[in-house]
């Protein structure tokens, strides 16, 4: 989706001198750059974020990688957004438990949704409830320090392990997994997650796809990295890689590039050393049934075959083919999705988004990342979406003007106040950074996340 920035030359010389009242719901990736585009052209604006967590940041704290410290550099844009003389940070406050869609639309002349998504696609076969399969949502939770996965039992003692999805995320979980050990201990890493992957017997990872190699969701980036792991074989089966050779010229960029990536390592192929690690690139196969007893040992496989004339939009078809592989654990990578945080959301529940036009859902309401588009795209993406959705708030005021005074976060705080939740200002948050960093220094690692969110609270009230 594009949007058409607006140059605003006029200053908002059309708006009355009364201030607009933005609320953000969210504080993630498009929360922060939506309130930044924002507080840089209407000074005059007082811009919110809540957040239900009692920490910021969202995809970038508790999604990105340990290992990819690098994608985590926005946090200083970020930060530098919530000290604006324009904008606050409030955490610890939950849309549709502790204050309603409603009630923000009473306070704020703007709501902006941005509270990503909370869900995922669900592999729902037989035996899809034994123990040690993973939704990665939750499975990436639980090494990156999300709260309600820190419990999260997960068994590494077996030596293979299965991933569905052709994404991003699926690189991620398969890279940490085939990585040594001391590559991940200065990381940012839960301790204890490190502590399971420090006891780690996974040898074969299998990352599986049921479409061909064209229609593959990740990037060239992270899949040169994951196959450019130390002491780890790629094996590539000849069928899946059949006429893809002959197809790269037909391709454009960057599909071009990222299939030739494939096929040179295809072509470049060696049998796996004794004690090598081996990365398994299956294509054109869906899971059909788990099996084990008590902990899933196996999966079958569906064979799919592709139909249609778009090469990079083929759709698979199962077929009356199957197999089985050995996996004593499983993480589905198929899709996020976003939940319905406030029944007044008009919200599409098969898609997994607010209902919204270029980011408009209504007057005074408003969406913008992922929870408006789906789960897909770079960081990148997501500052676009928020840029141009901020640039549609901000030519609707200018058109439109602000005609009444509203109370903002002094309207919402007695809400809170009457519920006893506890607000966690920017410098609240401070505290726990503080905290996270000194603990760190212990580990020789940048932080050492606290996972339990009483914790966070403590620390946030001193």
């Amino acid at each position: 989706m594009k949007f058409r920035t607006f140059s605003l030359l006029k200053r908002f010389s059309t708006i009355p001198k009364i201030s607009p009242k933005i609320c953000v719901v969210g504080s993630g990736p498009a929360g922060f750059y939506a309130a930044q585009y924002m507080a840089n052209r209407l000074e005059t604006a007082q811009i919110d974020i809540i957040e239900r967590l009692p920490v910021p940041f969202g995809l970038v704290r508790f999604g990105v990688a340990p290992d990819h410290a690098n994608l985590k550099n926005c946090i200083n844009t970020f930060s530098k957004t919530a000290q604006l003389k324009n904008v606050r940070f409030m955490g610890n406050i939950t849309l549709g438990r502790d204050v309603t869609l409603k009630q923000l639309k009473e306070a704020y002349h703007v709501v902006l949704l941005t509270y990503g998504v909370d869900d995922s696609r669900k592999l729902n076969i037989k035996g899809s409830d034994l123990r040690n399969i993973f939704q990665a949502k939750d499975f990436v939770g639980w090494y990156n320090g999300v709260p309600w996965n820190r419990d999260l039992t997960v068994d590494l003692s077996d030596t293979t392990a299965t991933i569905f999805g052709h994404g991003n995320v699926a690189i991620d979980v398969a890279r940490l997994l085939l990585s040594p050990i001391d590559k991940l201990k200065s990381t940012d890493i839960t301790e204890h997650s490190l502590a399971t992957f420090a006891q780690s017997r996974i040898k074969e990872v299998n990352l599986i796809g049921r479409r061909g190699p064209l229609q593959v969701s990740f990037t060239t980036k992270e899949l040169r990295e994951l196959l450019n792991l130390q002491n780890c074989c790629t094996v590539w089966r000849p069928e899946d890689m059949q006429d893809v050779p002959e197809l790269v010229p037909k391709l454009v960029k960057p599909r071009k590039r990222l299939t030739e990536l494939m096929v040179d390592q295809f072509q470049k192929r060696q049998t796996p050393k004794l004690d090598e690690k081996q990365l398994k690139m299956i294509f054109l196969r869906s899971a059909k049934e788990f099996g084990g007893s008590l902990k899933v040992e196996s999966v079958k496989l569906q064979i799919n075959r592709l139909e249609g004339d778009d090469l990079l939009e083929k759709k698979a078809v199962p077929t009356e083919r199957e197999e089985t592989i050995a996996s004593s654990l499983v993480v589905a990578s198929i899709g996020y999705k976003s939940v319905q945080a406030d029944n007044d959301i008009p919200f599409n529940s098969q898609l997994g988004v607010v209902e919204n036009k270029y980011g408009k859902v209504d007057n005074g309401l408003y969406t913008a990342g992922w929870v408006a588009k789906g789960a897909s795209g770079v960081l990148l993406h997501t500052m676009e979406h928020a840029f141009g959705v901020a640039s549609v708030i901000l030519k609707d005021l200018e058109l439109e003007g602000v005609k009444q005074t509203k109370p903002g976060f002094d309207f919402v705080r007695k809400l809170l106040d009457e519920r006893n939740v506890q607000v966690v200002t920017w410098e609240d948050w401070l505290k726990i950074d503080e905290y996270e960093k000194n603990e760190g220094k212990k580990l020789n690692k940048p932080r050492e996340k606290i996972v339990d969110i009483e914790q966070m609270l403590k620390i946030a009230a001193t």
